[in-house]
């Protein structure tokens, strides 16, 4: 009996990966070096904590955030981590030889790695609408481009901008959120119906799902206040983001229960919204003097979530035929246009209240840099999915098998037929 899905990926992964990770060592061979400074040890205590709370964001909070499909949690949480490990490598390269700094080797220091792991987290975000959709190979090119173009825009919008890197990486949200939406909207344009069977979330999925997004609540407010040098910002930026995420918790089951006709919660909702005043909090963290504000802005981003997660879909699959799998436009997109638009109003407000002429150009300067990331977001994530449709990346999943982890690991138990 034939199998019913497509060959493995052992006849491209392993060159394609292999020979990357080859170059990868050749190149940190000559052009890296470890930081040799001896005075480490109030840099290891201040960035020990945090660089390890965005890890566990980054490995089982992003991991588990997109497991909640049927039978899709295998690749959703290896998938992950396979792409964390890679792009994090690549970042640290592409962040050292961007930076100005830069002379003939890359200084491997903690806070180098910690902000290569933060851009990693790019394509960990943006692969929540393709989830299922695509094979591992596609994914790895998709990494190396998708952390290339954000790192390339960081180092573009921090050099002629002048924006400082706290405000540029807080725009990953929008920025990874349409990468994603785009290359969805190129690769499965429109979901068939066999494959909708299998794009529903079922209990224990469901479960470690949500496991994932208590992990990103935890430890949200670390990678908030992760780039602020200042402790005095940093601390405002901790109690910000705490304050905004709970807000945005409460809303959000409040608010899902109120939106089913028999007050019932749905757990996709929460899986969205729940996260939403982090990311909304994010750009404006640390401006934001009080406690009030933040709530508002956590109230705001939860509102906005599950209005997005309950109205929007029927727009997208069905008129402009998009599929999101994970609802990265609900969890991240939204919420990081609401965050972004907040920090322009502040920096307008603050403008108008000091009649100075320069922060009048900086709210244009913050308006033109976070609708250059979602411009080059989506511009960089069309021509991405177009490239992932060549047929050069073979073993993607018949579109009546996408959801389904059959197509890529191995059920011994399960073996005949497939």
């Amino acid at each position: 009996m034939g199998s019913k899905y497509p060959r493995s990926v052992r006849g491209c992964l392993p060159l394609w990966a292999l020979t990357l990770e080859a170059a990868l060592i050749l190149v940190f061979f000559f052009f890296t070096k470890y930081d040799s400074s001896k005075d480490q040890k109030e840099l290891m205590g201040t960035y020990g904590a945090i660089f390890q709370d965005v890890t566990v964001m980054a490995v089982l909070g992003l991991g588990f955030l997109t497991s909640s499909l049927w039978k899709q949690g295998w690749s959703s949480v290896a998938f992950n981590l396979f792409m964390l490990a890679l792009g994090v490598q690549w970042a640290v390269l592409l962040n050292g030889f961007l930076d100005q700094s830069f002379s003939e080797v890359v200084i491997i220091t903690l806070p180098r790695i910690q902000k290569a792991t933060m851009s990693a987290m790019s394509p960990l975000i943006s692969v929540g609408a393709v989830l299922g959709k695509t094979n591992l190979v596609q994914l790895v090119l998709m990494t190396l481009i998708e952390v290339t173009v954000f790192d390339t825009m960081r180092m573009f919008s921090k050099k002629f901008l002048h924006m400082p890197d706290d405000i540029n990486m807080m725009y990953i949200h929008v920025f990874a959120a349409y990468f994603g939406l785009i290359v969805a909207w190129c690769l499965s344009r429109p979901l068939p119906k066999e494959a909708k069977k299998k794009d529903q979330i079922a209990t224990s999925p469901s479960l470690f799902a949500m496991l994932g997004t208590l992990f990103l609540w935890m430890f949200w407010p670390s990678f908030n206040s992760a780039l602020l040098t200042s402790p005095h910002e940093r601390k405002i930026a901790v109690f910000n983001t705490y304050y905004a995420i709970a807000v945005s918790a409460v809303t959000a089951i409040s608010v899902s229960a109120l939106a089913h006709p028999q007050g019932k919660i749905n757990m996709a909702h929460i899986h969205n919204a729940v996260l939403a005043g982090g990311v909304a909090i994010g750009a404006p963290n640390h401006q934001i003097s009080s406690p009030w504000s933040a709530m508002v802005l956590g109230l705001m981003a939860g509102l906005i979530s599950i209005g997005g997660a309950k109205c929007l879909p029927v727009c997208f699959n069905r008129v402009l035929g998009i599929h999101d799998t994970c609802g990265v436009h609900y969890t991240f997109g939204l919420p990081g246009l609401l965050g972004g638009i907040t920090n322009i109003a502040l920096k307008a407000h603050q403008a108008n209240w000091n009649r100075d002429p320069m922060n009048s150009f900086e709210v244009l300067i913050d308006a033109g840099a976070l609708s250059l990331f979602v411009a080059v977001g989506l511009a960089s994530g069309l021509l991405t999915g177009l490239l992932l449709k060549l047929k050069i990346w073979r073993a993607v999943p018949p579109v009546g098998k996408y959801f389904h982890d059959q197509a890529f690991w191995e059920f011994p138990h399960l073996a005949v037929g497939f």
